[in-house]
């Protein structure tokens, strides 16, 4: 058996291809006759010049030519009475491959191994590609290193690096205590209670200090989705400090609530709560109540308590907007620099704008921007590491290279092998449209002297 399967259509189509393959294989070769003929004819007109005969030779030409230009039938049968002749002729089963000989079938192989090196070539980075990435990288590492910092408690408050708490500064100008006021007295919502006094159902861990750690309503993420959730139903969702989940009613539902108004709420406390002494948690952060496993340091403490042990020492959304600053640096750069180096190269604007677009992907581009993020991952790894120290983690920068981990492993294995699969055939289809130029412009070479029936 053959490398592929042939549908009926197909194994009737190879089987007229074999048919007069054959046909021709079988024809003695007229390359020498016609040579002969070709001398034999030089020779006589030359006999016939030197007899005095030239004016004779030419009028035979002429009479020849005269009856040349006379066209001449030529009966095309149907396909199928072709197919008819070739039943019973050969071999049902006739594969492509037997039509070339092992010299042919190897400079096909190779052809085809030259449009996928073309395909890789094309999104191949070259050193300035790399130069960028590590650039970034590398800038972005610094940023998280030397100006974020790793927070920490005094008195004064938290205080990390130059960067997080200049950001904190432009908070409290942005929210001071009198702020805050104003907008807890108007964005009150059911998902705030701050101990287990009048609830139904026991939270475990609830506090003054970790309310906003355990409710879900107060991620600024997940907040508008439970905490509208909440709003609407007058529950309280939390996930408590041994990873169970507890929702429970805990007030009645104001009149005329609706889904917008509860959006605007949800956004409303969320204010109120993020320049507070314990502010709103790290986004998704609140879901780690539930990773109730693990033993790390020397207390042996699982990933849920040093999560919460973090949110305990500042690690809060005010440091998460800090942490993203490395992150934005590299996507900058390295968006910025890719655009620039497309124009260089000749490409219009519309073509380098560094943005995925649903009918045009940049893989080329989204390898810069892993690199760049393995780079500033790895060298925050080392600052953990060295540290002996979990709030050194940058959290975004940890769910950057974690999305751009997923994406080139499915570049990678999925989407790369696709479109080279889809580069070649689109190749071979110019080539096969250029053969058909040919046969048809041949095919009405070859009309010119004959009359066509069908």
């Amino acid at each position: 058996m053959g490398k592929f399967q042939y549908s009926e259509s197909e194994k009737e189509i190879n089987r007229v291809l074999k048919y007069h393959d054959d046909t021709l294989n079988s024809m003695p070769s007229l390359e020498k006759d016609l040579i002969t003929l070709n001398d034999n004819i030089s020779s006589s007109g030359k006999l016939l010049e030197e007899l005095g005969l030239s004016d004779r030779a030419n009028s035979i030409k002429n009479d020849m030519t005269n009856s040349k230009a006379s066209k001449k039938i030529l009966n095309i049968q149907s396909w199928e009475e072709i197919s008819n002749n070739t039943k019973g002729t050969t071999n049902t089963d006739v594969e492509l491959e037997s039509f070339f000989t092992e010299a042919e079938l190897k400079s096909n192989e190779k052809y085809i191994t030259q449009l996928r090196n073309e395909f890789n070539t094309l999104h191949k980075l070259d050193p300035i590609d790399y130069s960028i990435c590590i650039t970034a990288g590398v800038l972005a590492s610094a940023v998280d290193i030397f100006l974020v910092g790793i927070p920490q408690k005094t008195k004064e408050g938290i205080s990390a690096g130059p960067l997080s708490n200049y950001i904190r500064q432009k908070f409290d100008e942005a929210i001071p205590p009198e702020k805050i006021k104003e907008l807890e007295n108007k964005f009150k919502v059911p998902y705030d209670p701050s101990t287990n006094h009048n609830l139904n159902e026991y939270v475990d861990g609830l506090s003054s200090w970790f309310h906003r750690y355990h409710s879900l309503g107060h991620d600024p993420i997940l907040g508008f989705i439970f905490g509208v959730f909440d709003i609407m139903t007058g529950r309280f969702t939390a996930i408590d400090k041994s990873g169970k989940i507890i929702s429970q009613v805990v007030s009645e539902v104001p009149e005329g609530m609706n889904i917008f108004n509860a959006i605007a709420q949800v956004f409303g406390h969320l204010q109120s709560d993020v320049n507070t002494s314990m502010g709103l948690p790290v986004p998704l952060m609140t879901l780690f109540n539930r990773f109730q496993f693990g033993s790390i340091g020397s207390n042996n403490l699982s990933i849920a308590e040093v999560a919460r042990g973090m949110y305990a020492q500042g690690y809060d959304f005010k440091h998460f907007c800090s942490m993203s600053i490395p992150t934005m640096i590299i996507e900058v750069v390295v968006r910025f620099l890719y655009c620039i180096k497309r124009l260089s190269e000749g490409h219009i604007l519309k073509d380098s704008i560094p943005v995925n677009i649903l009918n045009r992907r940049m893989p080329k581009l989204q390898t810069m921007l892993f690199i760049s993020h393995s780079i500033c991952t790895g060298v925050n790894g080392g600052k953990v590491y060295f540290n002996q120290n979990p709030l050194a983690i940058n959290y975004t920068e940890w769910m950057a290279f974690a999305k751009y981990s997923i994406s080139q492993m499915k570049w990678t294995l999925i989407e790369k092998p696709d479109l080279r699969n889809k580069y070649v055939d689109e190749k071979l289809s110019e080539d096969w449209a250029s053969l058909h130029r040919v046969m048809n412009e041949s095919w009405a070479m070859m009309q010119k002297d004959y009359l066509i029936l069908k």
